[in-house]
């Protein structure tokens, strides 16, 4: 399809154009690997791993209120996400006083809260790093344009075209700079906003079970819960 075949051609045709794009571009090549590494590492952990927080919360509260903290860590062990296993923290520390609960759930999610944005910010600077070496790489070419039409080696009625060519060829450097800062900066809003509704999520279950947990002390049943010492 000649809509995909053309920003290829104009890739090969600017890196063998002139030294500053060819230079650049491949640069921009590189960070746009960098933008879809770290994208495609970012959704998988943040979309692989959900659950489903209103089934998730009906099975804890049936859990704890029948008494059966036991099958509720089960549960939190076989769930194998951030939420489950900060909640699994709290209640192997059910036999302990409500401090120490709230103490291993705040704990666990001192760990886990750091990996949900772990590397999305890094987006933002290839965004920006992106998009300024496409003009740095389009300046450049600029010069050299400009620098190869000088003197009187060039016949005159030959300058026009070969300044006009030059520049449509460095022009396509930040064409190519800001279509890499585009997807990166895409990808940083929908992985932030992600982010932020996994957090919210985690703050509201971990709460909630915590409130049950306190609450129905005198239901639980100990018996299978790891005795801290």
């Amino acid at each position: 399809m000649k809509w995909l075949d053309d920003p290829m051609i104009r890739i090969v045709k600017l890196i063998a154009h002139g030294f500053s794009e060819g230079i650049m571009l491949l640069l921009i090549v590189v960070w746009s690997g960098f933008v879809f590494a770290i994208i495609i590492e970012r959704a998988m952990k943040l979309y692989s791993k959900a659950v489903n927080k209103d089934a998730f919360l009906a099975t804890m509260q049936k859990c704890i209120l029948a008494g059966d903290v036991s099958k509720a860590i089960k549960t939190c062990s076989a769930a194998d996400a951030p939420v489950a296993r900060i909640v699994q923290a709290g209640l192997l520390k059910v036999n302990r006083p409500d401090d120490e609960v709230q103490a291993a759930m705040d704990e666990a999610a001192l760990t886990e809260l750091p990996e949900l944005s772990k590397r999305t910010g890094y987006l933002a600077l290839l965004a920006n790093l992106s998009m300024l070496s496409g003009l740095l790489g389009t300046v450049g070419g600029l010069i050299e344009s400009f620098g190869s039409i000088s003197g009187d080696s060039v016949d005159a009625s030959q300058k026009a075209k070969i300044l006009a060519q030059g520049i449509s060829m460095a022009m396509n450097c930040t064409w190519f700079g800001l279509f890499v800062a585009i997807i990166a900066l895409l990808g940083f809003a929908v992985l932030n906003g992600k982010t932020q509704s996994v957090e919210d999520e985690i703050n509201e279950v971990s709460v909630k079970v915590l409130n049950l947990v306190l609450t129905n002390r005198q239901k639980v049943n100990l018996s299978g819960v790891p005795q801290a010492a």
